[in-house]
């Protein structure tokens, strides 16, 4: 009687499993509430798997951070050539801005990113790639003061998603762009202010008639 053939090991399969739970789970319960345990319930490993590729509770919370940036980049690259396609109009970034609020997924991992920003130093230049993308292909068109405007609605934005059931609608948030990125047609006075000072102080001047002498 033959044996069954045994499994072939793959460590680093069981790694990115690993990952993919503990990435999973941030999302889900927050960066702060990862332990070993409930990452090899998840990842369906035992525990004694979680701490042979991750010695410490940070460093495995380190690799599932940078896996859910990696997925951020991902969505980056995708909107950026979206953008360049369709052109950096409101109408264009409101449309996109809206789908993306549509995937759940993808709201959570920006919120579990930002979240563990705030309290590690080491996640904050990763949790910024986003706002830095925007104002990247925005500044060209519309100038860096705008698109840094426009990236810090859109931030607000998805954070509104994250705390409300609805999203916001695609013609708000149109709308709201365009205030951001439209210049002020402020109109401009024909006769600059000082100038018209000017005139008014300056002391009249008339021409007098000749004297003729008799």
């Amino acid at each position: 009687m033959s044996e069954a053939p045994r499994r072939r090991r793959d460590p680093e399969g069981r790694r990115r499993a690993i990952v993919a739970a503990a990435a999973e789970l941030i999302v889900e319960v927050g960066v702060d509430a990862l332990t070993h345990r409930k990452v090899a319930t998840r990842a369906g490993v035992p525990l004694g798997a979680t701490t042979q590729y991750f010695a410490t509770l940070d460093d495995l919370r380190e690799a599932a951070v940078r896996a859910l940036a990696d997925e951020v980049e991902e969505r980056i690259e995708i909107t950026r050539r979206a953008v360049l396609a369709d052109g950096v109009t409101p109408a264009g970034l409101a449309r996109l801005i809206h789908e993306g609020l549509r995937d759940a997924r993808a709201v959570q991992a920006d919120r579990a990113v930002v979240t563990a920003a705030v309290h590690d130093p080491r996640v904050r230049e990763l949790a910024r790639l986003w706002s830095d993308e925007v104002v990247g292909f925005i500044a060209p068109v519309h100038g860096p003061d705008r698109a840094r405007a426009a990236a810090v609605f859109i931030d607000g934005v998805l954070w509104h998603a994250q705390i409300h059931d609805d999203p916001l609608d695609e013609s708000l948030i149109r709308d709201a762009l365009v205030g951001i990125l439209t210049p002020s047609t402020a109109s401009v006075p024909s006769v600059p202010p000082h100038a018209a000072t000017a005139s008014a102080s300056a002391p009249e001047h008339t021409a007098s008639a000749p004297s003729t002498r008799a």
